[in-house]
């Protein structure tokens, strides 16, 4: 699907779906509890659903009716797949089954998508080799899905150092249900937000770290526990938030997003700062879960912004930083270009075609903003972030802007061009 964008101006309310990242825990967490785990506001995005998918090759029965799944999990005793395990476009999915995988008696085929096909996974196999199972790829040399992947992992000790959080909760959250404790050492831990999330989601379904050190250095997991059954809700995805909310400050608009918790632990609410200092006018009214937005306003940056934290963000700021005047320079960007794109090199490629000047080197991106913007066809890369970052970028610059390859937004945001459109956007899909 191409997306033709071009001028607008925005008005209205926006609804902003579910967490991805949340939900994936729910899920899985639900999968390794007895009992039936009930989902409030799960987001119904592919990646989620592969997360679905997952729990049932491992024996949980789900019902994944509008708005309220349920996960009828199996604690420990997890079921060999019958076939192998496809975990689509879904990073987390895929990192955190790996683990998942080594609870079994038995081998699992852990693949994906294209795109997980590329991605990096060594770390968390090598890790469920530490800690006593057996995991490797079934390509030589290539440090990517497919893994085919053995338990049972015993605990013990493993190491990882300046790694994707997603590797480090895998281990994290399978833990528990090994016969022995886990001692975690972390060494320059990366997007700490996420690992808090984990270690919240673990605590919701019943079990605590036995030792934690606060900064993220080191874990300590209890083993030979089961995690319990529990009812939750999803809070909104702040990740997907970055994107209604940059449309209205680069457009001539006034908006409302509504249904967020600013006492969630995502990282990405951060980019509602960022924002507010480059000089947007954005209100946040915490006490009724909303943010105010008024656009049109000039821009100005001159900041120097760390993604280590918050990778997810860079396409979104990215634009941001194109329309607003001075030059912003984004650093802790390793493992910004691991995700389901190099997006670091994507997002410089597309902005540039368009007319933004961008300077990219090894662990920084700078983006000297306030450049006249043309539009252009640019490409998604099957990347959600960046095609929903692209169509943001045409909503301001001259003339036309295709964005091709973009039905991959359903990936995060199912509902992205219902509520575009529902804003006013100037935008036509086929």
């Amino acid at each position: 699907m191409n997306t033709v964008v071009k001028k607008s101006k925005l008005h209205g309310d926006a609804p902003v779906p579910g967490s991805k990242s949340h939900t994936i825990r729910a899920v899985l967490l639900g999968l390794m509890s007895k009992g039936t785990s009930v989902i409030h506001n799960p987001l119904p995005s592919l990646d989620c659903k592969s997360a679905l998918s997952v729990a049932r090759c491992f024996g949980a029965e789900v019902d994944d009716r509008p708005g309220l799944w349920t996960v009828k999990g199996v604690g420990s005793e997890l079921k060999v797949p019958d076939d192998y395990v496809d975990c689509g476009n879904s990073g987390s999915t895929a990192y955190f089954s790996a683990s998942i995988a080594a609870l079994v008696d038995g081998y699992t085929f852990l693949t994906g998508d294209g795109q997980i096909r590329r991605r990096p996974i060594q770390p968390v196999l090598d890790a469920i080799n530490q800690l006593g199972g057996t995991a490797f790829t079934s390509r030589p040399g290539v440090n990517a899905c497919p893994a085919i992947i053995r338990g049972r992992m015993k605990g013990g000790e493993v190491r990882f150092n300046h790694c994707l959080s997603q590797f480090v909760s895998s281990v994290m959250m399978a833990a528990p249900l090994l016969e022995n404790d886990t001692v975690i050492i972390n060494t320059d831990p990366l997007e700490k937000p996420y690992l808090q999330m984990s270690i919240d989601w673990m605590s919701k379904y019943g079990v605590e770290l036995k030792e934690n050190s606060g900064d993220y250095t080191r874990f300590v997991i209890p083993g030979g526990r089961e995690y319990t059954a529990t009812e939750s809700h999803i809070s909104s995805d702040w990740s997907s938030v970055a994107f209604p909310l940059v449309a209205g400050i680069v457009t001539d608009s006034e908006i409302t997003i509504s249904g967020v918790n600013f006492e969630d632990s995502q990282g990405d609410k951060a980019v509602i700062d960022h924002l507010i200092m480059m000089g947007a006018d954005i209100v946040k009214d915490p006490a009724n879960g909303r943010i105010i937005v008024k656009g049109g306003k000039a821009l100005h940056s001159g900041m120097r912004i760390d993604l280590s934290d918050i990778p997810d963000s860079l396409p979104a700021l990215s634009v941001a930083a194109a329309f607003a005047e001075g030059d912003t320079t984004f650093t802790g960007l390793g493992h910004v270009r691991m995700k389901e794109t190099d997006r670091v090199a994507v997002m410089a490629s597309e902005l540039t075609k368009v007319g933004a000047s961008v300077e990219v080197g090894s662990d920084y991106m700078i983006v000297h903003g306030g450049k006249k913007l043309t539009g252009a066809t640019v490409s998604s890369f099957g990347d959600h972030r960046v095609a929903m970052a692209m169509i943001v970028c045409g909503m301001f610059a001259e003339g036309e802007m295709t964005v091709t390859g973009s039905e991959c937004a359903a990936v995060s945001f199912p509902t992205f061009f219902e509520v575009m459109e529902g804003l006013g956007a100037d935008m036509v899909s086929a």
